[in-house]
């Protein structure tokens, strides 16, 4: 897609629906399905995620999507930077061996799990998913690659809410977001 960066992000932007008073009130949902449904506008993610990778990790070797949502963006962005992709799931959702890390949500607990021969160690590796919210999810992920003993460079995220301070969470890593609430 041609367009400055700005353009880009401004075309992201704009394909943000917001959803007042959704799921619960007081809370504003940001719907990224006009983003999916701009072919443009999708192409702008993965334009700004590549720019971003090559330029701050260029010895990246494997994305690793969250689900589900960071598997719109991850193979889209791995298969531009020419490496592999591979997905965390949820518990009991991926076939043959797989490595589990169990994490705390703000309702509970979940398990994030991977395939054991995913990741391999040493590999270095960019998490990706939509949301940044309370870093639940992206911190189980870490620990998860770390169990693999990936080296995870950082993570990224189309939106980032700034309130819950998600990347605090994650301190040990970096976190890209393209847009912030």
């Amino acid at each position: 897609m041609a367009g400055s960066s700005s353009e880009k992000l401004d075309l992201v932007v704009q394909k943000i629906r917001p959803f007042p008073d959704f799921p619960t009130e007081g809370v504003v949902f940001r719907d990224i399905c006009p983003l999916l449904k701009d072919p443009k506008a999708l192409a702008a993610v993965t334009d700004l995620f590549e720019e971003h990778v090559r330029q701050k990790h260029p010895e990246v070797r494997l994305i690793v999507g969250l689900d589900a949502r960071g598997f719109l963006f991850g193979p889209l962005l791995a298969q531009r930077l020419g490496i592999g992709f591979a997905l965390v799931r949820k518990k009991g959702k991926l076939p043959g061996p797989t490595v589990s890390v169990a994490y705390s949500l703000e309702y509970g607990a979940a398990e994030a799990e991977i395939q054991e021969d995913a990741v391999e160690p040493g590999q270095k590796v960019l998490l990706i998913d939509d949301l940044l919210a309370t870093g639940g999810t992206l911190y189980a992920a870490c620990e998860l690659m770390k169990k693999q003993q990936a080296e995870v460079l950082g993570c990224l995220v189309v939106i980032e809410l700034k309130d819950l301070k998600g990347a605090e969470r994650l301190k040990s890593c970096p976190v890209f977001s393209l847009v912030q609430y």
